[in-house]
């Protein structure tokens, strides 16, 4: 059984940091790309940072300078490291995980999130 458990949110005041960690069971983590989603509340899940099996990163332009993606592949571990947190980024974030041989954009697997409260 797959399962992708997220960890590390908490509440935080605008500015400072936080890690979220993200381990995945029941799949090898090197075969896919992974990546984080922010869902903030009343709004819809989407994309913050993702890296593919071979290590490339992508962010969104909203994060971009202050996130940084990470993965353990030895051990099954995704991380973004958040910095200067501002109250938007408020909200769950998922990590979410998909085959390298898909050719769907969709991921195949997701945890059931981790939230993060920043006030300002």
């Amino acid at each position: 059984q797959v399962q992708l458990v997220e960890s590390g949110g908490g509440s935080v005041q605008a500015g400072d940091s936080l890690r979220l960690s993200c381990r995945a069971h029941g799949i090898t983590m090197a075969r896919y790309s992974v990546a984080w989603f922010h869902q903030a509340p009343g709004k819809e899940r989407i994309f913050v940072s993702g890296i593919m099996w071979n290590g490339t990163t992508t962010y969104s332009d909203s994060v971009k300078g202050r996130f940084a993606i990470s993965r353990d592949n030895a051990r099954n571990w995704l991380y973004l490291q958040m910095s200067s947190l501002k109250p938007e980024d408020m909200g769950v974030y998922y990590c979410a995980a998909k085959d390298v041989l898909s050719r769907s954009s969709d991921y195949d697997y997701w945890g059931q999130g981790t939230q993060v409260t920043v006030s300002s």
